[in-house]
């Protein structure tokens, strides 16, 4: 196997159109011949790369699994370790193994983790911690969050290489298709649906591919684009590619939530951004992907190299076509931002004036999605009072003065004065979109124990008659009365340059990204809990689906229940995703629940339910 020449960043790069790969000094790590000889023929055939390998890995229905006849041998798992200079991670233990009756057992330790369990900071650094224990399992959680009475590993993975070189990728990605063990790609943890879980895997983690490096003039001539970016790892998360691109008076397209590997999934299923009203989704920035195959060759992916590949990794979501180690992304001027946080709600002026103020808001998305602006706010509902509230968190305005933005907002709160809502816009001017972001976003936290979220991304045709606005508007407080907390986007996605990638065409016409939540009692049985989702799925998210038609939803944070989750999620795109799944992983060593072909496959689950707490089986007939 013969490598790219290798030469690598340690100072300001200059690319130019079709130049050769440009690659961080980590990335020159690849995969060579050299690194087998010595083995013995039946060891090293489990690391070959698919052009080479006399094995063709396992045909039977399941992923090879612990107890399984065909389990790697310890002499296997060992070399591993070995060529992967010792970054293997063997049967690392759930964080809340320590509350548990064991040899894990202490309570000090068991203390401090359950005061932080709810922070994003508390799991990211883990190597296979997940911000979602429902995707989980939750066989391993602290008692005093929920019960399970003992710690499993549940639908964590069994080993994880901590890679921090593409070889170290390459050697996980040759050894699971060569001997039929399970693959999971995880970076920070963050997904609604446990795409970077799964039972007894083995789990490639990205979390520490961390060197950015700024690029003063890229030039693509076939994707029109010539200026600054940046070419960053995929473990860069937003707080540390925000702060980079700062420091150089610019800023990237990234996601709200700060700890998110925003170069990881986040970047290749889409990624709706404060700024995408202004510039497009995140996968719209690509200009280049450094990605290990499924065949475990380390390819450059862009314009004019395996550009079937970038289409697809821009869009087509994570551990699907890939292993990404980094990314070029195009870089935008640093600008001033304006922002407003503010919330009412029902007790005092009454539920019908409360939602009155809602009626009265849904007038202006259009007009301020137009405006390029990025609204996130919150209906809560509360059941045992009656109350609702409204939470703005908040109206972000990019690239708008202070004046700006109250011209935009005086119409609506206008409307709010006459009704008697009383509330304080705190409207907030900031110099720069840095600062504003992180002045302006609530951290993410741990998803709920008892709850799944649902997603519908409404197109500009249910606004645009007054007619529209009252059906939808009647439906969001209708889930609300049903007792869904939802989550909203008042975005659109505009379509820079008519950007050709695998981004859900239903992101074009966006206007609201809407989410609502199912919550199910905590000590209910599985067969209650999976009804009571069914039931959301075919009420409340039916009602979203059945006054947009031909819409869509959001891969990353929608619900695993999706019917047909190849349109909702890609719309007439789909199609070519599968052609070009069969083409670069014929033998599906990528698997993640509602991915690209994930049809062909199931999680059995213990207890029934949509979860990573089982065998990844072939669905038969």
């Amino acid at each position: 196997m013969t490598p790219y020449a290798a030469f690598w960043l340690t100072a300001l790069l200059v690319a130019s159109s079709n130049a050769t790969p440009l690659w961080f000094s980590s990335e020159a790590n690849v995969l060579m011949d050299s690194d087998l000889r010595g083995l013995s023929s039946s060891v090293a055939a489990l690391f070959h790369p698919a052009s080479s390998s006399p094995s063709n890995g396992t045909s039977s229905r399941c992923r090879v699994y612990p107890g399984d006849a065909a389990r790697p041998s310890d002499e296997a798992w060992t070399k591993l370790n070995e060529l992967t200079d010792g970054r293997l991670v063997s049967k690392p233990q759930p964080q809340s193994a320590v509350c548990y009756p064991g040899p894990a057992y202490d309570g000090e330790k068991c203390a401090a983790i359950t005061s932080t369990w709810a922070s994003s900071y508390s799991h990211m650094h883990d190597p296979i911690e997940a911000m979602s224990p429902v995707a989980q399992g939750m066989t391993c959680l602290p008692p005093n969050v929920f019960d399970s009475h003992n710690c499993t590993r549940g639908g964590f993975p069994l080993y994880v290489i901590n890679a921090t070189t593409p070889k170290h990728v390459q050697l996980g990605v040759n050894f699971a298709r060569n001997t039929g063990v399970r693959l999971v790609v995880r970076n920070t943890g963050h997904d609604f649906l446990g795409k970077s879980s799964g039972a007894d895997a083995l789990s490639i983690w990205t979390h520490h591919f961390k060197d950015i490096t700024y690029i003063e003039e890229y030039k693509d001539d076939k994707l029109g684009y010539s200026g600054p970016a940046f070419k960053a790892g995929t473990g860069v998360q937003a707080f540390e590619m925000y702060k980079a691109a700062s420091e150089k008076n610019r800023t990237v397209v990234g996601g709200e939530g700060e700890t998110v590997g925003i170069m990881g999934g986040y970047i290749q299923g889409g990624g709706h951004s404060p700024l995408s009203s202004l510039f497009g989704t995140g996968a719209d920035q690509v200009l280049s992907f450094e990605v290990v195959t499924a065949d475990g060759e380390f390819v450059t992916a862009n314009s004019t190299s395996n550009p079937d590949l970038f289409w697809a990794m821009r869009g087509g979501g994570g551990s699907t076509f890939g292993v990404a180690t980094s990314v070029t992304v195009k870089a935008h001027p640093e600008m001033q931002t304006t922002a407003s946080r503010f919330s009412f709600t029902s007790e005092k002026i009454g539920n019908e004036t409360f939602w009155a103020g809602i009626r009265a808001y849904v007038d202006y998305f259009i007009p301020n999605a137009d405006a390029g602006t990025y609204a996130y706010f919150v209906i809560i509902p509360n059941v045992w009072t009656g109350i609702f509230t409204f939470n703005m968190s908040p109206f972000f305005a990019p690239n708008k003065t202070l004046q700006e933005t109250n011209a935009l907002l005086q119409p609506w709160f206008s409307r709010l004065d006459e009704l008697g809502i009383k509330f304080d816009p705190n409207v907030t001017h900031f110099d720069t979109f840095y600062e504003a972001w992180r002045s302006s976003f609530p951290l993410e936290v741990v998803q709920k124990i008892n709850a799944t979220t649902g997603s519908r991304m409404f197109p500009r045709t249910n606004f645009e008659t007054e007619e529209k606005r009252d059906e939808l508007f009647e439906n969001l407080r209708q889930s609300s009365e049903n007792n869904r907390v939802q989550v909203h986007f008042n975005i659109k996605a505009v379509d820079p340059a008519n950007a050709d990638n695998a981004v859900n065409p239903a992101w074009r016409q966006n206007i609201l990204f809407a989410q609502q939540a199912i919550r199910w009692p905590v000590n209910g049985t599985a067969a209650q809990t999976l009804k009571l989702r069914e039931e959301f799925r075919d009420g409340d998210m039916k009602r979203w689906r059945d006054i947009s038609p031909g819409a869509g939803s959001y891969l990353a944070e929608a619900d695993r229940m999706e019917p047909n989750f190849g349109q909702a999620f890609w719309g007439d795109k789909y199609p070519r995703l599968l052609e070009l799944k069969a083409k670069w992983d014929p033998k599906d060593v990528f698997y993640a629940a509602t991915s690209v072909g994930s049809e062909r496959w199931r999680v059995e689950s213990v207890d029934g339910l949509p979860n990573e707490n089982g065998k990844l089986c072939r669905v038969e007939g």
